[in-house]
């Protein structure tokens, strides 16, 4: 499941794509180095066996890029999957009787109905932002739907993470495409960031938040 809502999707600057391009630079200066200075020993004649020490560098060289290519970002992505979607599978049924609602225009009745899911624990953060749609949509009232999800914000520290995140992109989206607020769906994001700097998802959140700033903060061109 994608963590940026449709609408902010593919707005976000690349910012960090490879969270290893530092070690990468590194490894490839001292191993990479090291092997070109190895190769031109051996070409001069000044070390024997410097032809062998450039071969086991490469051989390092393949082995450590190979190493963090193919096990230890894929392993850190699985574990990161798992440490934000943990426990969040909802049990039972989902929300395909709201959604009828929808489908057949009964915005009304199907907003009523995801408050009534929202008594329930498990389901109340994705009951809430899918209420908060047709407010801020259908049914124009995007002020209430505001309202509603900074209400269950004051309860963010019991939160499991990913419906902390999804709630504060909510809240984001709402300010700045409803509200005409952009400097506080910056502060939203941001503060998403501060929080949970560790999930791998928080990438894509400074690249929304620079494009916010770019597309909002940044000083007119005066050529334009």
């Amino acid at each position: 499941m994608p963590l940026l809502p449709e609408s902010l999707r593919g707005r976000a600057e690349t910012i960090d794509d490879d969270p290893f391009r530092y070690l990468r630079g590194v490894l490839a200066f001292l191993l990479g180095g090291g092997t070109v200075v190895a190769l031109l020993l051996a070409l001069t004649g000044m070390g024997p066996r410097a032809l062998l020490l450039a071969g086991a560098l490469w051989g390092l060289y393949g082995l450590a890029f190979g190493l963090l290519d193919h096990v230890v970002e894929p392993l850190i992505e699985l574990a990161s999957r798992i440490f934000t979607t943990a426990g969040l599978e909802r049990v039972g049924r989902g929300f395909s009787e709201e959604e009828t609602l929808v489908a057949r225009g009964l915005h009304d009745v199907a907003a009523d109905a995801y408050l009534e899911r929202a008594r329930l624990p498990r389901d109340r953060t994705a009951a809430l932002v899918r209420r908060a749609e047709l407010l801020a949509g259908p049914l124009g009232r995007p002020a209430d739907a505001a309202a509603e999800l900074e209400e269950l914000q004051k309860d963010a520290d019991h939160l499991r993470p990913r419906d902390d995140m999804r709630l504060g992109l909510a809240l984001a989206e709402l300010y700045e495409q409803r509200l005409d607020d952009p400097g506080r769906a910056m502060v939203e994001v941001r503060r998403l960031i501060d929080r949970y700097p560790h999930l791998r998802g928080t990438r894509e959140l400074r690249g929304l938040l620079a494009a916010l700033r770019r597309q909002h903060f940044s000083p007119a061109d005066p050529a334009s």
